[in-house]
């Protein structure tokens, strides 16, 4: 099964794809598109460019495991974002991801962030959870 992995910000979102058979993931970019519209289409568009069978969208849950606000608003979006594409959504806890994907593109040159990396590390969380 391929998914598309998605690391949502307010200006940034990063996107990886990857496979549970080869267990294989990469990122694939960054999109500079603030939430809204806009930033639906285009993950849209990367859903079927990719041709993913389900959706892994990092959830921002609190320290202590809890949900916040921003957590409501990514379940939103994957709620709107399911109803575009009729395929499952899944949430994965994004807690640290983006800190280890700043940990492993030390040194290289990873333009504007590494949001695309966060979402990578979270769909290899996804994938080592299944």
């Amino acid at each position: 099964m391929r998914l598309l992995a998605v690391d949502l910000g307010d200006k940034r979102t990063g996107l990886a794809v990857g496979d549970t058979e080869t267990r294989s993931v990469f990122p694939i970019t960054t999109l500079h598109v603030p939430r809204g519209d806009a930033l639906l289409a285009e993950v849209v568009k990367a859903i079927r460019e990719h041709g993913a069978d389900a959706i892994v969208v990092g959830l921002p849950l609190n320290m202590d495991g809890t949900e916040g606000p921003r957590a409501k608003l990514t379940r939103d979006f994957g709620d709107q974002l399911a109803e575009r594409v009729q395929v499952p959504v899944h949430y994965q806890d994004e807690r640290l991801t983006s800190f280890e994907a700043e940990y492993r593109t030390r040194g290289q040159q990873v333009p504007r962030g590494t949001d695309a990396h966060a979402a990578a590390v979270l769909l290899e969380e996804h994938l080592d959870a299944l």
